[in-house]
């Protein structure tokens, strides 16, 4: 009771004083008694209003209080239920390709190292099923020979059955226990030397015959389509140079097995690859004009790394021409290992320009972040070497089927090279590889002589001599 009596003590109060005051005057003051109720009356209905706007203004300012604290809680919910963003599941997928990439890497060294244990095996029962070598000397002693003074005589005066007699009567003597005999060494196993080939007799008659073609017409260029696989859509062509010789003789033209170390011995390489890259060039131009986006790849020789000039040349031509932008040159894979700081700053102006290829590979191993530094777009190998990687000692460190998407990940396109039988497409489509070309899809052509027939440039107009202004003596002399 206490505590609600304090709180309403004043209500209480004043209505105690109302009664005092006003209970007196109604009795003898009705009219102002009433007046006094109804102002009073009137004082705390106002009062009763204020009151309740004031509870209203609170109780407005709690419902935005608790929305705002219910729009927060949403907020948190949401926030906690809210799945794990983009960027997570890229991190996660990189992670789990470098996994990939690494676990491929760890089953190619376990291959490389069941090849080597089951050679190793190999070879340690080859040795056990030897025969058993005949044992020492000292375990079957033989008879002392006599000395070679005493013996002469008695070969003289003795018949030969009493010699063979008398050798084999005396015993045999007991080997001295002093002198151990050491055991007898192993030989080492001889290293299996590649044999090397015998050097081809050279003919000075067909020299001079390969020689007089080359330097005549008979260089010739011919185009063997790349397909894609297994669309076998022409995406790309490759020039191969061709040597007809003996003129207008209907022999066919010899493949560069032939004539480029005739070539290469007199120093003629560079002279063909610049002649090469001319007609190579007209071709390009040719299906620029006709809107064709295939490329034209043409490999060049290794030794044509050392005239700098050619290659500043081809970077002159290429930038004067942009239609060249789909010629590819190509070169083995030992010379791109070997590249100089010289040779670098040859090739680098001409990237952007025109493509880069790696062709003539000694095995399969391919850095692909480091041939797409240097700007190859494309490595060709030959087709025995993905199907038969471990004839040709040519393992890689990943697996032959993740060499074509690993290079494919840096924008390099794999070509299998050399693709002489159709059994052989359906095991490199197994492998992922994406460009293919070989006789199984269509033999080298001759290009046409219109193609490479350059278009003639119109000749500018001479223009007039001009009026002709003589010094006044020669006008004399020739009067004279």
């Amino acid at each position: 009771m206490v505590p609600v009596l304090g709180r309403y003590a004043g209500l209480l109060t004043a209505s105690l004083l109302g009664l005092v005051v006003f209970g007196p005057l109604a009795v003898f003051l009705p009219l102002w008694s009433a007046l006094t109720l109804g102002a009073v009356a009137a004082a705390g209905s106002g009062l009763a209003l204020a009151r309740i706007k004031t509870l209203t203004a609170r109780c407005e300012k709690l419902s935005g209080e608790v929305d705002l604290l219910s729009r927060r809680l949403l907020k948190v919910e949401t926030a906690a239920a809210k799945p794990p963003p983009e960027s997570g599941e890229a991190a996660l997928r990189a992670q789990i390709e470098e996994l990939t990439v690494e676990f491929g890497l760890l089953s190619g060294i376990v291959r490389d190292l069941t090849t080597v244990v089951s050679t190793q095996d190999a070879e340690v029962a080859s040795l056990k099923a030897r025969p058993v070598p005949a044992p020492p000397a000292p375990f079957q002693p033989a008879p002392v020979p006599p000395e070679p003074i005493a013996a002469a005589p008695i070969q003289a005066a003795v018949p030969p059955p009493a010699f063979q007699r008398r050798v084999q009567e005396p015993p045999a003597p007991e080997p001295p226990a002093s002198a151990p005999i050491p055991p007898r060494p192993i030989p080492p196993r001889p290293v299996q030397t590649r044999p090397i080939p015998p050097r081809p007799v050279r003919d000075p008659a067909s020299e001079a015959e390969i020689i007089r073609a080359f330097e005549g017409d008979g260089l010739e260029i011919h185009l063997q389509p790349v397909v894609s696989l297994p669309q076998r859509k022409v995406v790309a062509y490759e020039a191969l140079a061709r040597l007809r010789i003996g003129g207008s003789s209907p022999a066919a033209p010899v493949e560069p097995e032939t004539f480029l170390p005739v070539l290469e011995r007199y120093g003629r390489t560079t002279e063909l690859d610049r002649r090469m890259l001319q007609r190579a060039s007209l071709v390009v131009r040719h299906l620029a004009r006709r809107g064709s986006g295939t490329l034209l790849t043409y490999s060049l020789s290794p030794l044509s790394l050392f005239e700098p000039g050619l290659l500043r040349e081809l970077g002159r031509t290429v930038a004067e021409d942009p239609s060249l932008a789909g010629l590819v040159i190509a070169l083995p894979q030992a010379s791109w290992r070997g590249l100089d700081a010289g040779q670098r700053g040859l090739l680098m102006p001409l990237r952007g320009r025109i493509g880069f290829s790696l062709d003539r590979p000694d095995d399969l191993r391919f850095d692909a972040v480091e041939l797409a530094a240097l700007g190859i777009g494309q490595v060709r190998v030959p087709a025995a070497m993905l199907l038969r990687p471990q004839a040709g000692g040519s393992l890689s460190d990943i697996a032959v089927e993740d060499t074509g998407p690993a290079l494919a990940r840096v924008g390099i396109r794999l070509v299998a090279t050399g693709v002489a039988d159709e059994a052989d497409i359906p095991d490199l489509i197994d492998l992922d590889v994406p460009f293919a070309q070989g006789a199984a899809f269509a033999a080298p052509r001759p290009v046409r002589a219109e193609v490479l027939t350059a278009p003639p440039e119109t000749p500018e107009p001479p223009t007039e001599p001009g009026p002709e202004r003589r010094p006044f003596r020669s006008v004399l002399r020739r009067a004279v």
